[in-house]
């Protein structure tokens, strides 16, 4: 079997500090994380394959705003959707015309004083398919969000995860998980903030946590010796002055309880830099009456931070098709319920595509939903590799297949056109999205 030497490796996460591992347990555990990038050549692929290919990008442009009615943010988040039009269904729908495009990618635009206005866009540039939904599979469906063994890892060490690429990852304040695409901006699935008829609960407020690590105590140990110094300093000057500084200082910790904002844990897990969100975008496909149901091709949205971060982002890119992927292979990191306060990883094989849409075994659970899934090609004309983002993690979702219920991992891919819309919501105009 042969095996390309510089394939891209998985992100290889440290062990929870203290965890005791013996040589052969070391080597099995690698030998697990490297099983992907066995049988990546046939003979027929070469290093050329894994390269990011630039492509002339569409060209999205806003024709009109409306204003809306403020929306009731009232629905129920759903981290699980049912009846949802997923890959089998979509090999039956015709190939949506030029109109079809320019209302589906049409979008709304929620700011954080609950107005709300509708932008209806035009499609510039766009060569439509005639050969349609084109699917590709590579295995058998598998269930459940857990298969077989659980083969996620929580980051522990800070070093990781306040670095490049788990540092992008980012928390929803409605559930979910998301990722930074720019100084201000962060990519995320559009389920975790409408239901397809209305606003979220708590989407009104929206906030966006950016991991760091100083664990809970730290600030208020260097809080409290401040104070320390000031009471001894107002107690020698006015005995009376000390007794207000004390009573004011328990009522602003007492409020602090109350707000819940700042999440700490323990030493080495991540807490929470709570960010408000300025402004979100959604496009007019994944609204219910649009598309006749929930369609998963547009369960995405960005959010516009109010203020700039100062980290590292992950740029966003054109999905491949799977055999352009080294192993097939995909990567996120996001924050599964089922593990909390900790940054969980995972890595794993896609098993089958469309042109929107994949499927994949990668072991998730609720709160993942949302993560930025990225891949690493090597740059044109360049010995690099470079990790973009080429979908967005959708989650375990229930999907008509034949008039049946079945359950799939699912991530949104970024395509052409979607690269085109996201890169316009960034940049607020179209002459920064030209290739991609």
């Amino acid at each position: 079997m042969k095996v390309h030497t510089s394939s891209p490796k998985p992100e290889l996460a440290p062990l929870k500090p203290g965890k005791k591992i013996d040589k052969m347990e070391h080597m099995l555990l690698l030998f697990i994380l490297f099983i992907p990038i066995l049988g990546l050549s046939n003979g027929t692929e070469t290093e050329q394959d894994f390269t990011w290919h630039l492509k002339k990008i569409p060209q999205i442009v806003s024709e009109r705003t409306f204003s809306l009615d403020s929306p009731k943010f009232e629905a129920k988040a759903k981290l699980e959707l049912n009846s949802v039009c997923g890959i089998e269904c979509q090999r039956k729908l015709p190939v949506p015309s030029l109109s079809d495009l320019k209302d589906l990618l049409s979008y709304e635009t929620i700011f954080e004083n609950g107005t709300r206005t509708l932008t209806e866009v035009n499609v510039l540039g766009l060569a439509l398919d005639p050969a349609g939904n084109t699917t590709t599979r590579k295995s058998s469906r598998k269930k459940r969000q857990i298969y077989g063994t659980d083969s996620r890892f929580s980051i522990y060490d800070k070093r990781f995860m306040t670095n490049f690429p788990f540092n992008t990852a980012v928390k929803i304040s409605t559930g979910c998980s998301g990722i930074l695409i720019s100084p201000k901006h962060v990519l995320t699935a559009a389920h975790c903030l409408h239901n397809g008829k209305d606003y979220v609960k708590g989407s009104k407020r929206l906030r966006v946590g950016l991991m760091k690590t100083k664990s809970r105590g730290d600030g208020r140990k260097r809080k409290a010796a401040k104070r320390s110094r000031r009471e001894v300093s107002a107690a020698q000057e006015d005995p009376g002055a000390a007794t207000e500084l004390r009573r004011r200082s328990k009522g602003g910790e007492r409020k602090q309880r109350r707000s819940g904002r700042k999440q700490g844990t323990s030493d080495g897990m991540p807490s929470f830099q709570w960010t408000r969100v300025k402004s979100t975008h959604i496009p007019k496909g994944w609204f219910k009456g649009v598309s006749g149901d929930i369609a998963l091709d547009y369960d995405y949205a960005v959010l516009e931070l109010k203020r700039p971060h100062k980290r590292k982002y992950m740029e966003l890119g054109i999905s491949p098709a799977i055999k352009m992927m080294p192993g097939s292979m995909i990567h996120f990191s996001g924050f599964d319920n089922d593990r909390s306060g900790q940054l969980v990883y995972r890595f794993c094989s896609i098993s089958d595509e469309s042109n929107d849409l994949f499927y994949q075994y990668c072991d998730a659970e609720p709160g993942s939903t949302g993560s930025g899934v990225y891949l690493r090609l090597k740059e044109p004309n360049k010995k690099k590799w470079k990790r973009k983002i080429i979908a967005v993690f959708s989650g375990h979702q229930w999907v008509d297949v034949n008039g049946e219920q079945q359950d799939y991992n699912v991530a949104v891919r970024i395509t052409p056109l979607k690269y085109a819309q996201i890169c316009f919501w960034i940049h607020g105009n179209d002459e920064n999205c030209t290739r991609g």
